[in-house]
């Protein structure tokens, strides 16, 4: 077995989701007393926060590159950065280590490509990096040929406040989870949306399956057992099933 390497803190609830998924899904994968071999390291997502906020990316890169490279010294054969929005600095992590990074956006599209009825219109909620900037939706029209919508700006101003004010504080609203089912909802009628990338770790612990209208591809579970696939040398992660989030 291979040892997974993950950059995780951001927020700590999502890196504990994902500490979960993968010794779960190893369990689940070889039986008996089996669990992941792993590293994590953590930062300090106050300082990350702040940084977001002012735009200071380069420092911010440093950071995650800094990280990376302990895992890998670490012993890390891989590298998992637990967060979707963190992906914009994917490239200063790469040329940092040797060892693959497993992204996200990537494990993503790959699953939702796997599932049966060809998805081409998807939704994209996360935080406003996520939603608006091209790391991402970018990634998945260029590489995988999928066409991403995102909500109107007062959707995205309310997806990004709900992640930043309520879920990274562990925060679960029922009235925010009711607002995010309408934005679902708009982007299927409005934009013909087929399914939505709950493109932000802790969109999770708001949105399951049984919350949406279409189907939802939880980025947490998908990169969690893309990790566990390479690790446990299966790179097919469609024996997970649909990739849809039934949990």
């Amino acid at each position: 077995m291979k040892t997974i390497g993950i950059i995780g803190g951001m927020s700590w609830e999502s890196s504990a989701e994902y500490y979960r998924i993968i010794n779960e899904t190893v369990k689940a994968r070889l039986g008996g007393y089996h669990n992941a071999q792993s590293l994590m390291f953590t930062v300090d997502f106050h300082d990350i926060e702040a940084r977001q906020m002012s735009g200071d990316w380069e420092e911010m890169g440093v950071i995650m590159a800094d990280a990376a490279v302990r895992l890998e010294r670490g012993g890390a054969d891989c590298v998992v950065l637990a967060t979707n929005t963190m992906h914009k600095l994917a490239s200063s992590i790469e040329t940092a280590t040797k060892i693959p990074f497993l992204h996200i956006a990537d494990a993503t599209a790959r699953r939702i490509q796997q599932t049966t009825g060809k998805i081409q219109t998807i939704g994209l909620l996360g935080t406003r990096f996520t939603m608006e900037d091209e790391f991402y939706a970018g990634r998945l029209r260029e590489k995988f040929g999928l066409k991403v919508v995102v909500p109107d700006q007062t959707g995205r101003e309310m997806v990004h406040n709900v992640i930043y004010n309520e879920l990274v504080l562990g925060q679960v609203k029922e009235s925010s989870r009711k607002a995010f089912v309408e934005i679902i909802a708009d982007m299927q009628e409005q934009q013909g949306a087929q399914a939505v990338i709950l493109g932000c770790t802790e969109i999770m612990l708001l949105i399951q399956q049984e919350h949406s209208p279409i189907p939802v591809f939880d980025t947490t579970r998908i990169h969690a057992e893309t990790a566990v696939a390479f690790a446990v040398g299966n790179s097919d992660t469609s024996t997970e099933g649909s990739g849809v989030n039934h949990h």
